[in-house]
């Protein structure tokens, strides 16, 4: 039997990644990653250690550690993913901040979330501004039920979900903040072949030939749910800031902006509807 420190260094060895074998490692166990602080010389039995490597073998093929553990971290909650879902990611956490510098102040607010997949975006902004209440829509019925589950498990109640392309089940409603992260890489993007993309929906990923074919309908069907003076914030690619603002410009919004993530790269331009 290897001790936990040595299953870990053959695991970080494997995968070029400490905090993946971790992450993998708790997994198998059912601990939490504090454990490991302290059982680093406890041996691993038979057991843990072959299911321990066999996760290790999953992520060496390529799998997502998102799919393998069934959860990701994003904002203040613990979300469950599974491949019916995008894998939510950090520099997405700059668009529930933006959206939330946005809300009004005072009154009952409302807020949509289009393709929520697992429902972290508006979880996120259901959970730090209690006082609104976010709709939520995506095309998958299989990613809805992941989303219900985390808003359950994360006992948020001021969220409701429906199922259907983007705004068309929100019709005759308005809100004072849309927010989206729709698919935006181009269909032939080699990158959709490589690592986790290989796994995630292609439908949550891809959009047309420039990767712009949903955020166009977004700019275009949203006038008709902001309200005077609300707010969409749509994020996307690195290298598409210049033209959403176009899109937007275009579209008859103005206070255009696009905010950049840490890496100072183009990730979430927004605008208020006139």
């Amino acid at each position: 039997m290897a001790e936990v420190r040595q299953a870990l260094a053959s695991a970080t060895a494997a995968l070029g990644d400490r905090l993946e074998a971790e992450l993998l490692l708790v997994h198998a166990l059912g601990k939490p990653r504090s454990w490991l602080i302290a059982h680093a010389d406890d041996e691993l039995d038979s057991a843990h250690a072959a299911a321990f490597d066999a996760l290790v073998k999953r992520r060496a093929g390529g799998e997502p550690v998102a799919y393998i553990t069934g959860r990701r971290g994003f904002w203040s909650l613990d979300l469950e993913v599974t491949p019916a879902t995008l894998i939510p990611r950090p520099e997405t956490e700059l668009l529930v901040e933006l959206a939330l510098d946005r809300l009004p102040a005072t009154g009952a607010t409302r807020v949509a979330d289009l393709g929520t997949g697992s429902g972290a975006i508006a979880l996120a902004i259901a959970r730090e501004s209690r006082a609104a209440h976010v709709m939520a829509t995506d095309a998958s019925a299989e990613a809805l039920v992941v989303a219900q589950r985390n808003a359950a498990a994360q006992r948020i109640a001021n969220v409701t979900f429906a199922q259907g392309d983007w705004l068309s089940p929100l019709r005759g409603q308005t809100f004072d903040v849309i927010v989206s992260n729709p698919p935006y890489i181009e269909a032939d993007d080699p990158h959709l072949g490589q690592g986790d993309l290989r796994f995630e929906p292609m439908s949550a990923l891809a959009s047309g030939a420039d990767g712009l074919d949903d955020i166009r309908r977004i700019v275009t069907d949203a006038r008709t749910h902001v309200k005077p003076g609300g707010w969409l914030l749509i994020e996307h690619g690195w290298n598409q800031g210049a033209t959403v603002r176009a899109l937007l410009e275009q579209g008859g919004y103005h206070d255009v902006f696009t905010a950049q993530d840490l890496e100072q790269r183009d990730r979430v331009t927004g605008a208020r509807w006139r």
